[in-house]
């Protein structure tokens, strides 16, 4: 089953960008006015973010989040075909940053969000770095597709890491030399009782305290990367270093510098942020939380 399955997407990749593109904007349009999946929650998200942008506006922010969240599934079959000359022409990015990084020796904690296209930026990290590149990822249901999708992203040598086993696989790597970890760290946390509760577009929002607590255990460099689409179907990866001194930051305050840039480039560029993700789901209560808060 997997061979066909494989064989099928792989043949699929080989449609040309035009005809992929304009089924991209097909399945965009009737995911949005059809299917109507999660419009609710993504106009909810961009009214919280957005409060003094008008309804119009909002509006088309949330018609090119759709387009560019089906582009993004889109551009991943193409990357099954896609040839390392051709990758190259289309992702770009100042992987300087990090090779400066590597020459110290000191280990790196890349910081990003949920931003398109990642199966690009993940590429992009391996191949342009000199780190070996360690990725957190969560395993598919489909044990089929999960198959494909690790091949792909192992292309040019990323160590994928499932988040469901994160501890005991992790430390093999974290004790043989230098490396580099991606992390989303914008996902919602478990319990929020076990998170640092920080402003995010004027709400009180829950972070969890896994990536700052890892980044002072194991002293490593936290570096933001900001993804973001140049033209259809070509990306560029920024990246800023946030600070070499991670124990410098009071508990909370290394969460709250990331929380911070996540929200200057979302507001540089709405539309490239997952809104389908319910990032309020938790409503802060000061009765539970205001030891959490981030001050």
């Amino acid at each position: 089953m997997y061979f066909i399955i494989y064989s099928f997407c792989y043949l699929f990749s080989l449609l040309p960008w035009r005809i992929m593109y304009l089924l991209s904007d097909i399945v965009a349009f009737i995911l949005q006015r059809v299917v109507k999946y999660r419009v609710e929650v993504v106009k909810q998200n961009l009214a919280i973010a957005f409060p003094n942008k008008t309804l119009l506006e909002r509006n088309k922010i949330a018609n090119d989040f759709y387009r560019q969240f089906t582009d993004s599934f889109i551009e991943t079959f193409k990357l099954l075909s896609m040839s390392d000359k051709t990758f190259m022409k289309r992702f770009s990015s100042n992987s300087e940053v990090l090779n400066d990084l590597y020459k110290t020796g000191q280990n790196v904690q890349i910081m990003a969000g949920h931003f398109f296209n990642w199966e690009f930026a993940n590429w992009g990290v391996a191949k342009y770095g000199d780190y070996p590149f360690i990725a957190v990822y969560m395993p598919l249901s489909n044990p089929h597709f999960n198959k494909i999708i690790l091949g792909l992203r192992k292309r040019y040598g990323s160590i994928m890491i499932p988040a469901t086993n994160f501890r005991a696989q992790f430390q093999k790597f974290a004790t043989k030399g230098r490396y580099a970890m991606a992390l989303a760290a914008d996902q919602n946390p478990g319990n929020p009782l076990s998170a640092f509760w920080v402003p995010f577009f004027g709400q009180l929002t829950p972070f969890v305290k896994g990536p700052e607590k890892g980044a002072k255990l194991n002293n490593t460099a936290q570096v933001f990367v900001h993804f973001y689409r140049v033209k259809r179907g070509y990306y560029h990866s920024e990246y800023e270093v946030m600070t070499t001194s991670p124990n410098y930051f009071k508990d909370g305050q290394l969460t709250a510098l990331y929380v911070k840039v996540l929200e200057e480039k979302i507001k540089q560029n709405p539309a490239n942020y997952l809104w389908t993700h319910r990032r309020w789901r938790f409503q802060y209560d000061a009765s539970k939380y205001s030891n959490l808060v981030v001050h």
